[in-house]
């Protein structure tokens, strides 16, 4: 690798060393069908894993002279990066774990275009279609391994959260790393660094000298989440909706922490298939965990989702405070009867095909300001309709936070406006208040301004 103060070139380490010539042009291409820029904006973020900003339109103003090109040669691909992130080098020399992060952005995001959404070989139209789709992209990311038991544990939370918070990310993932659990997360900072942190840490006293660490991203979120530093894994997958059916298709049990808006947005998005009556005998063990001092939180979180979906929804979830140890036992029971479930349904250990997802689940939502204001918010809704809807608005307040095109849009268009039900909404609004107040709606943000206005709440 040769490297000056402005330019890089290296190799790329990992999956993907060797593309044709129509493939290094599309990631070249500046144009609307081109790549370059999705490329651009990716691989920005890997380099810059370690910030502690979350504003992707702040980082591509930072870095605005930051690009990167493909070129061929005879023995593989070179890249050419001009003004990469300091931070992203030891001692002139690449970090290797950046070097492959990189090289998976260049698998994903070609794969996703040329194989996937480009392609008349499925259909994105049905749920069958995106289902296959978002299987195929899993398995060119290699995530699924066959001839393994059960043991993935997608851990979700907040990127923003307390010192004590994530120390108790840490400690349930070392119990879970002491059972031998792999770890799957969003793969930024906070609850899905630490998960990962202590796991490895119990892999390490287990001898267990190949656990996985598995990273789930999108382009527009990679940005605000950079993958951090434990990531062996990572997979960028086409839109947040393709992103959220790769955990739970890949999950055996899921844990979630303290978070914001992103992790209520997880938590309906799991409740809106677990209340779907076709999936009533489908086991997953879902446990919400927090430090004694975040109790209120979940509390909280539980009280909202009990005034919205009602009891049924509530039962679904599992609260353990305090208690890393129970939580890694939990999981484990939970996992064992998935894996007596899967055995008995002949379905397979590394991807859940029996779980049903409704169509308007999988339809990738862009949070623009008329639809976020048509979404119906009502109590006369089935409960998983109610909390696909409700899904929608955390995930328009997460793009108003984090995601470049929509901050974009409200300076132009101004916040969006979110309107149903009175007491829904009432209760929506006292919940993102409490979000803000704790400092959970971004990171490093003492005087969070909204990017909504909740209407109809007295």
């Amino acid at each position: 690798m040769n490297i000056n103060n402005k330019k890089v070139i290296i190799c790329p380490v990992g999956v993907m060393q060797i593309l044709s010539y129509r493939e290094a042009h599309q990631l070249c291409d500046r144009s609307n069908e081109g790549l370059n820029e999705l490329f651009r904006q990716c691989s920005l973020a890997v380099l810059n894993t370690g910030s502690k900003e979350d504003d992707s339109f702040n980082l591509l103003k930072k870095y605005k002279n930051f690009q990167i090109k493909v070129q061929v040669k005879g023995r593989g691909i070179q890249l050419e990066i001009d003004n990469p992130p300091q931070n992203a080098f030891v001692d002139t020399q690449m970090i290797v774990g950046l070097q492959e992060h990189l090289s998976s952005v260049l698998r994903d995001l070609l794969y996703a275009k040329n194989e996937i959404l480009d392609s008349p070989e499925f259909n994105l139209t049905t749920s069958h279609g995106i289902t296959n789709a978002v299987f195929h992209l899993c398995r060119n990311s290699n995530l699924m391994q066959t001839n393994q038991d059960p043991n993935l544990i997608v851990c979700w939370g907040g990127h923003s959260i307390s010192l004590t918070e994530y120390k108790y990310t840490k400690q349930v993932g070392y119990e879970l790393g002491l059972r031998l659990f792999d770890i799957c997360t969003g793969c930024g900072p906070g609850a899905m660094k630490g998960p990962m942190k202590g796991a490895a840490l119990g892999h390490g006293k287990q001898r267990s000298y190949r656990p996985r660490f598995i990273g789930l991203t999108e382009p527009e979120i990679i940005a605000s989440e950079a993958p951090n530093a434990i990531v062996s894994e990572l997979s960028i997958l086409p839109d947040i909706e393709k992103r959220l059916e790769s955990f739970v298709r890949l999950a055996h049990g899921i844990v979630v922490f303290p978070g914001g808006a992103g992790t209520m947005e997880e938590i309906l998005y799991v409740l809106s298939m677990m209340l779907h009556p076709k999936n009533k005998d489908i086991p997953l063990t879902i446990i919400l965990t927090a430090p004694k001092n975040s109790k209120d939180y979940f509390e909280a979180v539980l009280a909202f989702i009990n005034i919205t979906l009602g009891k049924e929804a509530t039962k679904k979830l599992q609260l353990i405070i305090n208690d890393p140890e129970l939580v890694a036992k939990q999981i484990k029971r939970g996992v064992t009867e998935v894996r007596e479930f899967r055995k008995k349904s002949k379905d397979a250990y590394y991807f859940n095909w029996n779980l049903y997802i409704p169509f308007e689940l999988q339809q990738p939502f862009t949070p623009i300001h008329k639809d976020v204001s048509k979404l119906k918010i009502s109590k006369d809704l089935p409960s998983y309709q109610l909390a696909s809807n409700l899904r929608k608005i955390f995930s328009a307040i997460v793009a108003g936070n984090v995601k470049a095109n929509t901050i974009a849009q409200i300076k132009t268009q101004g916040v969006f406006q979110i309107n149903g039900d009175p007491e829904i909404m009432r209760n929506i609004d006292q919940l993102l208040k409490s979000f803000a107040k704790q400092k959970r709606m971004k990171l490093g943000a003492d005087n969070y301004i909204p990017c909504y206005n909740i209407i109809n709440k007295n």
